[in-house]
């Protein structure tokens, strides 16, 4: 059995960069829901059965060469962030995909001829810096 021809791998790939093209908006991370207690002694929040102040929502991703960086989002903005990060997942999706597509594509292609060979009379010349004229230093 034998797999998908060159023209059908090529056309796959155009439709997966079709599907990239659609995706809007995305960013990659999480969204966390927290509660806290404050640490006052009389407020409600230091009742055992209470979970907490919140909830408060954080959204962390990971930033190259600086580590963990985290911003708190305001009530409003949470549904747009969870569907950014449903769409950064969807890219990374279809991107492993073209990558595989492409892959296959590389392997079905055959070799492209050699380029020529120089021509004989330059094979094995020099190439060298051009000549400077020689003065005789000023001093003497």
């Amino acid at each position: 059995m034998t797999g998908p021809s060159l023209s059908e791998l090529e056309e796959l790939r155009r439709e997966l960069y079709e599907r990239l093209a659609v995706l809007g908006d995305f960013r990659r991370g999480s969204v966390s829901e927290n509660y806290r207690r404050c640490g006052k002694p009389n407020c409600v929040c230091a009742r055992p059965d209470h979970p907490g102040h919140g909830p408060r929502f954080l959204w962390t991703r990971t930033v190259a060469g600086r580590g963990s960086r985290g911003r708190q989002l305001d009530r409003a903005e949470v549904d747009k962030v969870r569907a950014e990060l449903t769409n950064y997942h969807r890219f990374a999706d279809v991107s492993e995909q073209i990558v595989e597509v492409n892959e296959a594509i590389c392997e079905a292609r055959a070799p492209q001829a050699a380029a020529p060979a120089p021509p004989a009379e330059s094979v094995g010349e020099k190439g060298g810096s051009a000549s400077r004229s020689r003065r005789s230093s000023p001093r003497r």
